[in-house]
């Protein structure tokens, strides 16, 4: 299981890197949520570099999902893997579905 978080930097550009829960305990208790919620996708997703309209927590459940950031940074994901998705400014990260895949999508407040 691996956690990661997904982010613009001051440059505009989106970055990753990877998280310790120690050292973000408040990803552990989570109290500002809006929306939860479980998602199938039939593996067909490519969209270009974007970024998203809120913060996002994603769990995955099943198949290979590939993140690539503006800075040219790439992640597979795979079932255990966690990712805070913060890159809600900048030019916003890649996404391409390796395989269908399921997530559980945590939609965070600010």
């Amino acid at each position: 299981m691996g956690m990661y978080r997904v982010f613009a930097g001051s440059d505009g550009e989106s970055h990753i890197e990877g998280l310790n829960l120690a050292d973000h305990p408040d990803l552990g208790a989570m109290t500002n949520i809006s929306e939860v919620k479980v998602q199938e996708f039939e593996g067909t997703r490519d969209m270009p570099l974007h970024p998203l309209p809120e913060r996002r927590l994603i769990i995955h459940l099943s198949g290979e999902v590939e993140i690539t950031t503006s800075d040219g940074s790439k992640q597979m994901f795979r079932a255990g893997d966690m990712r805070l998705m913060d890159d809600v400014t900048g030019k916003g990260h890649a996404h391409l579905d390796l395989t269908p895949s399921e997530a559980v999508y945590i939609i965070l407040k600010d």
